[in-house]
């Protein structure tokens, strides 16, 4: 404004363009700073061409135009950029209630192992993805899940709550693994049945189910999950658990019923179960994770620092490009 006062020459004017001052404003601050800014250049605009007149009056009346009419522009866009923060803000918010009701916070604890890791959806903008996990202190012992529905984000959560409620509830009552994972599947199916009857697609779920109680032998049904690896001061591999299976909500697709695993894992020991979002990552030129290297890598490290380290390096052998949920958690077996 003083850079326009002290110009004479009258065809160089520098104040039509504080026209466009509000759209700051009205980019990061609040609708009554953008209102205030809109009256700030009309009076200041008015001021300085009544102290230097335009040649023609028609010219002071574009000038005063566009100023209003882009003020007003500018405080609606405030206006529906402020709605709308709030209604991602909602959003977001709904979403961190539906992840607490969906999976548990890390790490978990109970009297014969810890869970840590990392779950990180491929989604940025949501934090409930296709992988599941749990972990349930019943009186055969300690019961996890390590699962991934297929699909992935908000679509896939039906399946997922069903097959987490169905887990929390079957853990506790039922003495057999094998009848633990008949549960499962019974609730994936009721839930495909639901879905049917709606209109939407029938999914499976890919899971791991383990029982770990005083003996030094933990039990294993898998179902179609890839196997965990596990890291006690030898070789790491991963653990052979036999024939995958079907996933659940397809047992009526297999000739043969789900059969329990058996295989060492003592105290001390540390057991790291990766979705597939790890194991099928690969980098720009096509190369798979080299996912056994790396754990023989920090096999000493703490779970946090584990699983921390796998999703960091995951991330640069990728470039950055993850094309689906990774979850990376880590059992170490109370000595």
């Amino acid at each position: 404004m003083a850079l326009e006062m002290v110009i004479d020459d009258r065809t160089v004017r520098l104040v039509p363009l504080l026209i466009l001052l509000p759209a700051f404003p009205a980019a990061v601050g609040t609708v009554r700073q953008t209102v205030y800014a809109v009256g700030w250049v009309l009076i200041v605009i008015t001021g300085v061409l009544i102290y230097r007149p335009l040649p023609s009056w028609y010219n002071y009346v574009i000038i005063m135009v566009l100023a209003a009419v882009l003020g007003v522009l500018c405080v609606l866009t405030c206006h529906w950029r402020i709605r709308r923060e709030r209604e991602l803000s909602r959003v977001r918010s709904t979403a961190v209630a539906l992840q607490r009701q969906v999976l548990r916070p890390l790490p978990i604890l109970t009297d014969r192992v810890i869970v840590d890791g990392v779950y990180l959806p491929v989604e940025e903008d949501r934090l409930v993805g296709g992988d599941i996990y749990e972990a349930v202190a019943s009186p055969y012992g300690t019961r996890l899940l390590f699962g991934d529905v297929q699909g992935r984000g908000l679509p896939a959560i039906g399946a997922a709550f069903a097959a987490l409620g169905a887990f929390r509830e079957a853990a506790l009552r039922e003495p057999t693994l094998t009848a633990l994972v008949d549960d499962l599947e019974r609730a994936v199916v009721r839930h495909n049945t639901f879905a049917e009857q709606i209109g939407e697609p029938e999914r499976f779920v890919t899971a791991l189910i383990l029982g770990i109680d005083d003996s030094t032998e933990t039990q294993a049904v898998n179902c179609g999950h890839p196997p965990p690896y596990l890291l006690n001061a030898g070789p790491v591999s991963p653990v052979p658990l036999g024939d995958p299976g079907v996933p659940l909500g397809l047992a009526d697709l297999a000739a043969l019923p789900r059969i329990v695993a058996w295989f060492p894992f003592p105290s001390g020991a540390t057991l790291v179960a990766c979705s597939d979002g790890v194991t099928g990552a690969r980098s720009i030129t096509g190369d798979f994770y080299p996912l056994e290297e790396r754990l023989r890598a920090w096999a000493d490290g703490s779970p946090w620092e584990l699983a921390s380290n796998l999703v960091d390096d995951l991330s640069s052998h990728t470039a950055g490009q993850l094309r689906d949920d990774i979850t990376a958690l880590v059992v170490r077996r109370a000595a």
